[in-house]
């Protein structure tokens, strides 16, 4: 398979009138309209953007009903627990949301499943552990929106759910108390491209407003609000855009000690979009790959910067560690290709293929051949593996007895 490339024409009236107005080159001026972003406001925005281009948080799906129910557990101390993910989309949210909302004065735990145990998302087990330690209440980041029946048991249990995701629906929502999703087929929000942090800033300001707390006090986590954006890959247009411009200033300038911590080791000396793509991004979704994802919430969450510097090595060690099994699999798996005849799908099998981390080498191997992969690791009579389309997009895991 060859690639296709598709070449825009270009409006010259339109890039002439947009570069002039805007007193841009012609150049960007037709970057933006190939994006679609052709009206003065847009572009206004997308070159210029600042803290009053947030659309209203209350024109998402069940905002209301999430922020009263959480302003309530504020006002009765609810035993509350944030259930999130455990790449950059999901600690990140965990972190902005634990630490608004002890600034607020409801102090909450959190929940990450171990990937390589427990796989993505609720899970019943995960759930009951929940109940029995006493919570009322459960707040999912990055994760819910599909979780049915699992949440249909933590209301059998009592416990009431507040799901706050990005990721599409299904036909069927779940039975929580409010389903925060700009992606609901309902939604009346105008933009639905957010980030899994995305969604909990919004959550945030939503609070910020019905309490009448100032501005600043939702404001100061865009830097964290950002890393997770700009890790998740989310087009960086409309509050995207808003997001990591005004984030990566903050960046700069961050109260956070672990995130401080991990710049300075990163080495990178401009901090920009690649230092959080290529220095952050992979150290933390390391610790998620390998099954130690408690390191980088802790890191997020310390104020203690001997903690955050020692957690920080961690993060190198897991990330080499994660590196070194990637190149091994990956060498392995193109021996494999050479091999086989593999004509329209590239479908691979190998022992103890690491199954955080396959997914890394399907991607790297559908986009040296131009052809959807699946790959499979063995371990104890079970393959467990990822996929990938020839769009660039992730598709779930599959598990398959042998």
């Amino acid at each position: 398979m060859t690639k296709k490339w598709e070449v825009y024409e270009s409006n010259e009236e339109l890039v002439t009138t947009i570069a002039k107005n805007n007193n841009i080159s012609e150049l960007i001026a037709k970057i933006l309209i190939n994006r679609g972003i052709t009206s003065q406001k847009e572009i206004e925005i997308f070159l210029n953007p600042n803290r009053h281009n947030f659309h209203n948080p209350f024109l998402m799906p069940d905002m209301q009903l999430a922020v009263d129910r959480i302003i309530k557990a504020i006002q009765e101390k609810t035993k509350t627990i944030i259930y999130g993910d455990y790449d950059v989309d999901g600690i990140t949210s965990i972190t902005v949301l634990k630490r608004f909302l002890s600034e607020c004065g409801l102090e909450v735990d959190y929940y990450i499943p171990n990937r390589l145990d427990e796989g993505y998302g609720l899970n019943k087990v995960a759930i009951k552990e929940i109940y029995e330690q006493g919570y009322q209440l459960i707040i999912t980041v990055d994760c819910g929106i599909s979780a049915i029946e699992e949440i249909k048991y933590a209301n059998s249990l009592g416990m009431d759910v507040i799901v706050t995701d990005h990721h599409e629906t299904l036909e069927e929502l779940p039975t929580a108390i409010a389903v925060v999703d700009a992606k609901r087929k309902d939604s009346k929000y105008p933009f639905n491209m957010l980030a899994g942090v995305g969604v909990v800033f919004k959550l945030i300001q939503a609070i910020s407003i019905k309490m009448g707390l100032k501005e600043e006090k939702y404001l100061k986590y865009l830097d964290i609000v950002c890393v997770g954006t700009i890790s998740d890959i989310v087009p960086l247009v409309d509050e995207n855009r808003v997001i990591a411009k005004l984030g990566l200033k903050l960046v700069e300038v961050t109260k956070n000690v672990g995130l401080k911590a991990m710049i300075k080791a990163s080495g990178y000396k401009t901090i920009d979009s690649n230092m959080i793509s290529f220095g952050i991004a992979p150290r933390i979704n390391a610790c998620g790959r390998m099954g130690y994802e408690e390191e980088a919430i802790k890191l997020f969450l310390t104020e203690n910067i001997t903690k955050a510097n020692d957690i920080t090595m961690l993060l190198n060690k897991y990330n080499k560690e994660r590196q070194d099994i990637e190149k091994a699999i990956y060498e392995e798996a193109i021996q494999k290709i050479e091999k086989e005849n593999n004509k329209n799908c590239i479908v691979l099998a190998g022992e103890n293929w690491h199954h955080g981390v396959i997914g890394i080498v399907a991607s790297k191997i559908t986009d040296m051949y131009y052809k959807p992969s699946i790959l499979l690791g063995i371990e104890e009579n079970m393959a467990k593996g990822s996929r990938k389309k020839y769009t660039r997009i992730w598709l779930t895991w599959c598990f398959v007895q042998i």
